[in-house]
């Protein structure tokens, strides 16, 4: 029996070793896989953390807030070192978050923002500057329309919205209401949730459709959502970028061939490959060093005519990482 007991000891020391006493354990809650963007942001996150030899405890929230509270509550429970997360939504974390403070864990949120007032809960946030993003989307369609004559047309934009109350919709839509208040031939006629998702975006692109409004510009809040309304276009005999001018934002692969392909006129660039910059600021938050707060990522545009300083899009697909 004792033999029996040694051997047995043995195959759980060797099934389970315990931790390095100096490995960096991460705790990281991710919104989901919605779209191929969050696929390629997990799959950063994960080859980065492996590359620097943490140990990560990573959850797919699968878009649902409670599942990200869970998974934060349940860090704290194992003591992580540090805790990062992208938040689904603005709203609703403030009492977890309390608990992350309370529990003094350092806390680095990263793509999406949350509602809470001031800055003294997290250590650093880094991503995207989505209300530069719209900006930049509208911006590029006041100047296209100039390139191609259109600009004293009346203009019927069909918005296709991100996940309600995510940071991602509300600054998108901030930014590009922002700009085309300056042009009153630009009207957002329509406008409707896809989820960040190309399923719903085809179904709702479906409904924007039948309904039989003009629509002169399909903006998309992410490449996803644009790529699954072309179908519902092509099936109602009209073609994307040309009968209806189109508008992303991502720039992953499939965008930016859809690009090259002329059935996306423009898409606004939005990096996922933020591993390296989580893993970075996780190691100088364990070295004590001071971070930025807000550390916002080198991004560009990409269509076929280099409106708005655009890169070209055929030069740059080869060099898609994502």
């Amino acid at each position: 029996m004792k033999k029996l007991l040694a051997i047995v000891a043995m195959v759980c020391l060797f099934a389970a070793p315990a931790l390095a006493a100096d490995q960096i354990v991460v705790g990281f809650a991710q919104i989901g896989a919605e779209s191929e963007w969050r696929v390629a942001n997990t799959n950063s996150i994960q080859s980065a953390c492996a590359e620097a030899g943490f140990d990560l405890r990573f959850v797919d929230a699968q878009q649902q807030q409670q599942n990200q509270i869970k998974a934060l509550r349940d860090f704290i429970t194992m003591g992580v070192d540090v805790i990062g997360f992208a938040p689904v939504v603005e709203s609703g974390w403030d009492e977890v978050v309390a608990e992350i403070n309370e529990a003094g864990i350092p806390l680095i949120i990263m793509d999406r923002t949350t509602d809470i007032p001031g800055d003294d809960y997290y250590v650093t946030w880094f991503g995207s500057d989505f209300v530069e993003e719209g900006r930049r989307a509208a911006n590029w369609l006041v100047e296209y329309l100039k390139k191609h004559g259109r600009d004293g047309e009346e203009i019927s934009i069909a918005e296709l919205q991100g996940t309600v109350g995510s940071g991602p919709q509300l600054d998108r839509k901030r930014g590009f209401e922002e700009v085309i208040a300056n042009h009153p031939n630009l009207t957002i006629t329509m406008s409707q949730t896809g989820d960040f998702s190309a399923d719903i975006g085809r179904t709702v692109m479906e409904s924007f459709l039948k309904s039989g409004q003009k629509i002169d510009v399909l903006y998309a809040h992410n490449d996803d959502m644009a790529l699954g309304a072309f179908q519902a276009i092509k099936e109602a005999g009209l073609t994307p970028g040309k009968d209806i001018i189109t508008i992303g934002i991502d720039s992953g692969r499939a965008a930016v061939q859809a690009v090259v392909d002329g059935e996306l006129n423009v898409t606004v660039e939005c990096s996922p490959l933020l591993g390296p910059q989580f893993v970075d600021a996780v190691q100088r938050i364990m070295a004590g060093e001071t971070l930025p707060k807000v550390t916002y990522s080198i991004e560009y545009v990409y269509d076929l005519e280099g409106i708005l300083g655009a890169k070209n899009a055929v030069e740059e697909l080869p060099h898609r990482q994502f």
